[in-house]
């Protein structure tokens, strides 16, 4: 579409006098042709999306690109979660969760990985690689941005051209047998009392969506969002749909979520371990650091954010430290010890009793 001409303007007053009084859409006319001529689409798009981004970022703190991918990311779970809807009427409030640890102690791809192992779906190297990168994220006691992305791929390739209801069933299996008992208990009850306040509780993890939804139904939480994997004809074709739920990738999502369920999100709640997940933590109006690292710890005392760790050991170190803690485990295998050697004792004088007789 090409702009039309822009008409002269009068040489005089006079000129203009008369061009414009026989009526007053002239003086619409003018504006249109001469100072605000119409633009082209191309122009209409841009200015669109500038409105767009202005207004997204005004209220989640996304532009638009970012937003359509968060959206991409919930059409994506709301499609895996089959029949299922998310209510429309669950009020304004929400807490969003993390998974690893901070509701199941550990990764959870790693222990789907694990049980797709033993299952038969994929042989002892391709695990190995994933089970470093977790012995390094326990280790660590964080997690490491290019391992989660390395993961991620990685997952992709494995779930190749596997059928959709075999991955759920093996979710389900999987949630049912191991994952539901790594649950950090602090942390479940934290999401139960949301529930119980009649507030939405959302798992948002870089975990497959069909796992945190699988999750997210055991534990009777409303719903998840995950990473989504790009299905044909009912089997993964190893690509990406969507953000990875990482870092500013939850951000993303819980923009959209929160514009399509009409969420508040400075009445709403978020937890996670990661100081990679603060894109998250900082976009609600009560942030919680739960077993966080050390750089989330510390930004979480910057920000007053509130603070909780289930985790035992850490605990325990904090508490006694390493050498009482040492002392203490090595006083009770002691005990535990000579209480063996007693008992042993106890049963050979009791054998060469029964010989005598």
């Amino acid at each position: 579409m090409t702009r039309p001409e822009p008409q002269p303007f009068p040489d005089s007053p006079e000129e203009f006098v008369a061009w414009w009084s026989p009526s007053r859409g002239h003086l619409r006319r003018y504006l249109s042709s001469n100072a605000l001529p119409p633009i082209d689409e191309e122009s209409q798009e841009e200015a669109g999306l500038a409105a767009a981004d202005e207004a997204l970022t005004y209220l989640y703190g996304v532009d638009f690109h970012e937003f359509r991918a968060g959206a991409r990311s919930v059409h994506g779970a709301l499609r895996a979660a089959g029949d299922w809807s998310p209510p429309t009427d669950g009020g304004t409030r929400a807490a969003f969760f993390d998974i690893d640890n901070t509701l199941i102690h550990g990764s959870s791809l790693t222990r789907l990985a694990y049980g797709l192992y033993h299952r038969g779906y994929f042989k002892l190297r391709d695990i190995i690689p994933m089970a470093i990168k977790n012995a390094r994220y326990q280790i660590a006691g964080k997690e490491i941005a290019r391992d989660v992305a390395d993961g991620r791929e990685m997952a992709l390739r494995l779930i190749e051209g596997l059928k959709v209801d075999d991955l759920v069933s093996l979710c389900e299996e999987i949630v049912e047998e191991h994952m539901q008992y790594k649950a950090f208990p602090g942390t479940k009850e934290l999401g139960e009392r949301h529930i119980e306040a009649g507030e939405q509780v959302w798992l948002v993890s870089a975990t497959p969506v069909q796992l945190g939804q699988i999750l997210a139904r055991t534990f009777g939480f409303t719903g998840a969002l995950g990473t989504v994997a790009e299905v044909k004809d009912g089997r993964f074709t190893g690509r990406l749909e969507g953000d990875i739920l990482h870092g500013s990738g939850k951000r993303h999502a819980i923009a959209a979520l929160a514009d399509a369920l009409q969420l508040d999100l400075d009445e709403c709640t978020a937890y996670s371990d990661s100081i990679n997940d603060v894109p998250m933590l900082s976009m609600v109006g009560t942030a919680v650091a739960v077993n966080p690292d050390k750089k989330l710890r510390r930004l979480a005392g910057e920000n007053d954010w509130l603070v909780r760790d289930y985790r035992n050991v850490r605990k325990a170190l904090r508490t006694w430290g390493p050498v009482g803690l040492a002392g203490a485990t090595l006083s009770i295998a002691g005990w535990r010890a000579r209480g063996v050697l007693r008992g042993a004792a106890g049963r050979l004088a009791r054998a060469a009793s029964r010989r005598h007789r």
